[in-house]
This record gives structure tokens, sequence and C-alpha cells, in this order.
């Protein structure tokens, strides 16, 4: 089985507002980005189609070290937060529903063709990777936006 590390991130200017997410899939040294916008979301919408985008990116089952900065995404997998809203119907513990349940779902269905090992690693930090899907990420809201700016003209 291939063995495959992820690094995803996902921004907003302003939240909700443009968003952006980046991806680096890193496979024998070989690195493939991804990346991709929309007009109107929030930061943790970003986050988690950042790794649903990655995942789907891959054409066969892999062990997946996916590698996050956001504690919103890991914790999910790796203290059973979703476990526990599957449970409760998908509310989270103040019994309210729990948002981007489209992407959680997706998330799901991925892990489970997938062996993903869940990462946290700090965020705008020394991790260069993060750091680069961070860049690209807010560089999808800077050309998105700028593309609209010239349509506008």
């Amino acid at each position: 089985m291939k063995q495959i590390q992820i690094y995803t991130d996902g921004a907003c200017s302003g939240n909700p507002g443009p968003g952006g997410w980046g991806a680096i899939l890193i496979y024998n040294g070989v690195e493939k980005t991804l990346s991709g916008f929309a007009p109107e979301t929030t930061n943790q919408r970003m986050e988690l189609t950042a790794a649903v985008e990655a995942l789907k990116a891959l054409k066969e089952p892999c062990q997946i070290k996916l590698h996050s900065d956001s504690a919103y995404l890991i914790n999910a997998f790796r203290q059973n937060w979703i476990g526990k809203w599957l449970a409760n119907g998908w509310q989270n513990a103040q019994k309210k529903p729990v948002e981007n349940q489209d992407l959680w779902q997706e998330l799901i269905t991925l892990s489970r063709i997938q062996q993903v090992e869940w990462i946290k690693v700090p965020g705008h930090q020394d991790n260069i990777y993060n750091n680069r899907c961070d860049s690209i990420a807010r560089e999808a809201i800077s050309k998105n936006q700028t593309s609209k700016a010239e349509a506008k003209n």
C-alpha cells in the first residue's frame, strides 16, 4: 500500500467571506499541489474542504499521514467527536446541529477507504509544508478576488 504524506490548510478573508484551501500530497519525494476557492464561506469549511479534496485526489486506497493545523479537523477524528456526533444524531455537546455535516460525512466516507493518521501541526510556525499550504490557500483567495475585480472593469 502506498504511503502518502498530505498537508492541508484553509484560509478566509473575513469569516465568513471569500475562502481558499491548499493541499500538498507527497509520494516518493514527488509533490502534487491542489487548491480551490469559495466566494462565501468560513475558515472551518476551507480547512475541511482541503482535507476532502486531498483525499478525493487519491486513485486507490493508501496509508495517509494527514497533517493540519486545524484542531477542529484533527480532534474530530483523534478525540472521536465524530462518533459522539453520530450517536447524538449530528448534534454537538451543546445539543445544536453540527456545522459542516456535508463535509464531515464526506470525510467519514473517505477515511473508510483510506487509512488516515490525523496529525496536528502548529499553525504558522516552522513547518514548511503547512506554511506553503497557507500560502496556496491565500493565493487562491487573492487570485479569485483579482479576477472578480478585473471582470467588473
